[in-house]
């Protein structure tokens, strides 16, 4: 079945960054290359089309981001080779089971990470020396969509150290929620520079795609703990 193309898709554009891309075998390598092509860029709020009263609108625009469609866009660049290729793995990664339509959207990020594991396209970091505590929300503030209970596993604050050592370019960090109805708060891409952790993500606060300390963002913000998750083919070291 052939799906529609989605809104704003500037085809030119991602030939454009595949190309750039395409020297370096490491997914890591891409991701950093990509990521950092939207630095700078406007943050967007609410950048999707749907909602559960409104038809879902299938998008890929490259102009402005908010934290999930900066990541999901750099995620389906990476795995890609041509511009349809970019355009079925941003549906897959974007909608469980990739068919869009808004109820089938990656909504609660703790569901986001597990649909995104299924397909092989990532998987979490579980890691033996780093402890982790298991969290319960009852998720719930998204109008529209049926109340749903999350238990998922994090790094504390406390532990983010100990987690500093194994983390590579490339990885995927989300930020645990303190609030008992949300699970995940805000999202990024890690950049390691030497013994410096850094951080590229879609910031509201700062109205723009921005690079960061890792700790800096940490010690600025109030966090029950992070997730890391791997992309698939991630493994090797710059």
């Amino acid at each position: 079945m052939k799906h529609a193309q989605p809104q704003g898709l500037s085809r030119r554009r991602v030939k454009e960054l595949i190309a750039q891309a395409e020297a370096h075998r490491s997914t890591g390598s891409r991701i950093d290359v990509l990521s950092r092509q939207f630095l700078g860029l406007p943050y967007q709020i609410n950048p999707l089309i749907g909602s559960a009263a409104t038809p879902e609108v299938f998008t890929a625009s490259l102009e402005g981001f908010d934290c999930v469609t900066y990541i999901e866009t750099i995620h389906a660049l990476s795995r890609s080779s041509s511009v349809d290729e970019f355009v079925e793995w941003l549906r897959k990664i974007r909608y469980q089971g990739g068919r869009v339509a808004w109820e089938r959207r990656n909504h609660y990020m703790t569901g986001w990470i597990r649909n995104n594991a299924r397909t092989g396209a990532l998987r979490r970091l579980s890691l033996r020396d780093v402890p982790a505590i298991v969290k319960q929300r009852t998720l719930d503030s998204v109008p529209g969509l049926p109340q749903a209970r999350a238990r998922f596993q994090c790094v504390p604050k406390t532990s983010i150290r100990k987690l500093g050592k194994h983390l590579q370019t490339g990885d995927l960090i989300f930020f645990a929620s303190t609030r008992k109805h949300l699970d995940i708060f805000h999202c990024g891409i890690l950049v390691r520079d030497g013994d410096r952790l850094l951080i590229r993500h879609a910031s509201r606060s700062r109205g723009n795609v921005v690079e960061q300390e890792l700790n800096e963002f940490l010690k600025a913000n109030r966090m029950a703990g992070v997730i890391v998750v791997r992309p698939a083919g991630g493994d090797a070291k710059r």
